[in-house]
């Protein structure tokens, strides 16, 4: 197990897949994803593979995570918000594009992992807030950004809402045992204007907090 080849593979893999953005690029070079997982997966933390995390969830493979931001297009000095905070690996990559994240976790034990993660990283720009990513976080918006990482029936209208004219939202939809789709929805002064990028496969978003 070379950590330096596994990385070239990664960084070249990403390129492959059209991850041309090099602020992209650099944050998922020197942003250590075995930061981000159980011991059990150390070794396998540069693959491109997703992999388990507490409460049941996953970390995406690193070529979703980068795709994914790489649609959001973050302008600069961005307020940007994440729906499934995770392990907290996107989020901390997002935070070296934008000016202030903030996202949301149902789950506490998950909140409190990734507060400490981002913390040994010395990342400040991040606010993370254990919340039902139902209902984003009405106290900031309007968003310019966001993201969401679980899977949804339909594009929530209570999310749109949040969003600036202009803003771009990055959303898994589909039930969790049939296709899903991810969107690209751009909210325009007439309307949305929403482009289909790929098959995915997330989990559900859940209602509710868990405060274990």
């Amino acid at each position: 197990f070379d950590m330096n080849e596994s990385k070239a593979l990664l960084m070249l893999k990403l390129r492959q897949n059209g991850v041309s953005n090099p602020e992209i690029l650099k944050s998922i070079e020197t942003i250590d994803r075995s930061s981000f997982i159980s011991k059990n997966f150390l070794s396998r933390s540069l693959e491109d593979i997703p992999l388990p995390i507490e409460c049941g969830q996953t970390i995406s493979q690193p070529s979703l995570v980068a795709f994914m931001i790489q649609q959001l297009e973050i302008p600069y000095r961005s307020k940007v918000l994440e729906i499934g905070t995770g392990s907290g690996y996107q989020t901390a990559i997002l935070s070296r594009l934008s000016l202030r994240v903030y996202s949301i976790e149902r789950y506490k034990k998950l909140v409190d992992m990734a507060k400490i993660r981002l913390a040994n990283l010395n990342i400040s720009n991040v606010i993370i807030l254990l919340m039902d990513g139902f209902f984003g976080y009405s106290l900031q918006a309007p968003f310019d950004r966001i993201i969401l990482t679980a899977a949804v029936e339909e594009i929530p209208n209570l999310l749109i809402g949040q969003l600036k004219v202009g803003g771009i939202m990055i959303i898994p939809v589909g039930l969790s045992n049939q296709k899903q789709s991810l969107l690209k929805v751009v909210k325009t002064e007439k309307g949305l204007d929403i482009k289909e990028l790929m098959s995915v496969r997330f989990v559900q978003m859940k209602e509710g907090l868990v405060r274990i």
